[in-house]
């Protein structure tokens, strides 16, 4: 009997390459979609898969939604995603949401015991422990989507208990390797959105670009692994074939390596145990040639040093510094903020909103809400 999954996020990148991977199976079964606000994209998924019930964040868009496609319901906002989590039936929730809106509905999930495939690292970073208490609480797994998480995932069934020493995440670099701070400063959006190697949504590119995805990477890493930050490690390798290392005890290193293509790694969460057969163009090392590394360039890219900071300061910073990070960005891609001014946007937040402890996930939601209006007001005072 094939297991009932539900999609969040699914006309994004994540989405549709899960979708992409569940049409070559008979082991999963689409029960239910959501969108931010692609309704028409939305409404031909749902139409191809079967399914007769989506939800759509944006008010305006699910109006029109439920305007034109009378083959099912459509639910509404942050509530109606929740909705749908709940009264799916689902066996299995992929969360490739973006930004903070992915974890109301990873709570709900995870409240009801149902496993999680997270592509959504900020619900880790900003719910950290709340969240793998509550996974552990329910029974619910948690599997990891990205990349480099879904390496570590694999790796790690290869290390005795307690002989794991380091972890290593690995970053491309983004467009701008190479570059000076000095050389940041008048970046465009559209440069700062040619990945040299993966293929993404607009705000997880720029966070590509400003390596801010490592270190919320390194966060997640923290929570779903319980391995200490002084114990993860970033380096920067622009090929983009190793995905992560582990080190054991005995000064080994174990490498993930295979050519970046998401649907490896959301295949691997959305059919484990199992390890499913894809169409993916293999490795060929002789091909490659060779393989390179370099340290990250702090001074160039603050956003990395900035995520360790909130992390060790725990409670609600990294909250905190996720908020500013997604109104500097979006407003970097409005163009009233300029490249180098996001990280400069959070460290001013994080200065006047240094974290408070967190006691239950609406300390969460206010810290989210303050910070996006101190955000907002650094970002006036530079634009």
């Amino acid at each position: 009997m094939p297991r009932r999954l539900l999609v969040l996020g699914s006309t994004g990148s994540i989405g549709t390459q899960a979708l992409d991977v569940v049409s070559r199976t008979d082991d999963l079964e689409i029960v239910g979609l959501s969108a931010a606000r692609s309704w028409e994209p939305l409404i031909e998924q749902a139409t191809r898969h079967g399914v007769r019930r989506i939800a759509i964040a944006d008010p305006d868009a699910a109006a029109r939604a439920a305007e034109a496609w009378t083959d099912g319901e459509v639910l509404t906002g942050a509530e109606g995603l929740v909705q749908l989590v709940l009264e799916s039936g689902a066996d299995l929730v992929l969360n490739a949401l973006v930004g903070s809106a992915g974890l109301g509905p990873t709570v709900a999930a995870l409240g009801e015991g149902i496993d999680l495939a997270l592509a959504n690292k900020e619900s880790l970073v900003v719910g950290g422990e709340l969240v793998t208490q509550l996974a552990e609480a329910t029974g619910a797994r948690l599997l990891p989507v990205d990349s480099e998480h879904a390496a570590l995932h694999h790796l790690l069934h290869g290390v005795p208990t307690g002989a794991l020493e380091r972890m290593t995440i690995t970053a491309s670099g983004g467009p701008f390797r190479g570059r000076t701070h000095a050389e940041l400063s008048d970046v465009t959006v559209a440069e700062a959105l040619d990945h040299p190697t993966w293929s993404m949504g607009g705000k997880i590119t720029i966070d590509s670009a400003t390596l801010m995805n490592k270190g919320l990477e390194v966060m997640e890493a923290h929570h779903l692994f319980g391995v200490p930050y002084d114990r993860i490690d970033v380096v920067v390798h622009p090929q983009s074939i190793v995905h992560a290392l582990v080190e054991t005890a005995d000064g080994a290193q174990l490498a993930h390596l295979g050519l970046p293509d998401m649907r490896i790694a959301i295949a691997y969460a959305l059919h484990h145990p199992e390890i499913v057969s894809l169409p993916t163009k293999r490795l060929n090392l002789a091909e490659v040639g060779s393989l390179t590394f370099e340290p990250v360039d702090d001074d160039a890219f603050p956003c990395l040093g900035l995520c360790r900071q909130a992390a060790l300061a725990g409670g609600t910073a990294p909250c905190v510094l996720n908020a500013a990070n997604e109104v500097a960005v979006h407003a970097f891609m409005e163009g009233r903020l300029a490249f180098t001014g996001i990280g400069d946007v959070i460290a001013a937040t994080l200065h006047e909103m240094p974290g408070g402890p967190v006691r239950a996930f609406e300390s969460l939601f206010e810290a989210d809400r303050a910070a996006r209006e101190l955000a907002s007001e650094q970002v006036a005072v530079r634009a």
